[in-house]
């Protein structure tokens, strides 16, 4: 079950980046290749509390990601609560093992970034 967590993590994530970068965009590919990263990422962190795989309990959220040139999260605001105590109290704990992700693309000095976060049993 965890692994299709991890699986449906990755592709919800895929599906949902949403960036706005605060200074010139490096190029295409460089990027492309560091949202992949930080998919990654995300999906080895993410845990499911073991409270809410106990209860079934399912949720979304979202949460304002904003990172350095060298990856370190400087920043984050949680914009959509799940509406489930036990998988809100998950999004900072989350957040902090992300800290640091990879280094922005050479040529951006800081980013801001929208990360889905999904909780879904399969």
């Amino acid at each position: 079950m965890l692994k299709n967590f991890n699986t449906l993590m990755a592709a919800v994530i895929a599906a949902t980046f949403a960036f706005g970068a605060l200074a010139t965009p490096a190029s295409a590919d460089a990027m492309d290749d560091w949202k992949h990263e930080v998919m990654k990422s995300v999906a080895k962190n993410q845990k499911y509390p073991r409270a809410a795989l106990a209860r079934e309990i399912e949720g979304t959220a979202k949460v304002r990601l904003v990172i350095a040139a060298d990856g370190t999260i400087t920043a984050h605001e949680v914009l959509e609560e799940t509406g489930e105590s036990v998988l809100d109290r998950e999004i900072p704990k989350l957040v902090e093992r992300l800290n640091p992700l990879p280094a922005l693309p050479e040529g951006t000095p800081e980013m801001s970034l929208v990360l889905p976060l999904t909780w879904a049993l399969r």
